[in-house]
């Protein structure tokens, strides 16, 4: 288990300055987003992806895992988490009170 990080940035997010990487490979169970701008999931058999709308306000997530995206606030003013499965991204993006789904590949495996 194991989480990559590459160089270094940093970002005003809602106001608040935040270290961060642009891009992070995750192999943990678990992972809240910080800002970053992709992250790619894999080596794991399922992670669940915990969205911080306090220090990201925009993230693309590549699933090489199957993966649970959740949010203590509504993705497209209906959903409380979403599932990807093993080969899919999707491009999220965080305004006013509530997380939407820019772009999504949809399910790779159908």
């Amino acid at each position: 288990m194991a989480i990559f990080k590459s160089t270094p940035v940093t970002k005003i997010i809602n106001g608040l300055t935040i270290k961060t990487s642009s891009s992070v490979l995750v192999s943990n169970e678990n992972y809240t987003t910080n800002g970053e701008d992709a992250i790619i999931i894999k080596d794991v058999d399922y992670c669940t992806i915990t969205l911080d709308s306090k220090t990201t306000e925009r993230i693309t997530i590549k699933a090489l895992s199957n993966v649970l995206i959740v949010s203590d606030h509504l993705i497209d003013d209906e959903f409380n988490e979403i599932e990807l499965q093993k080969g899919a991204s999707v491009e999220l993006r965080f305004l006013k009170e509530g997380w939407f789904i820019m772009s999504s590949d949809g399910l790779k495996n159908s």
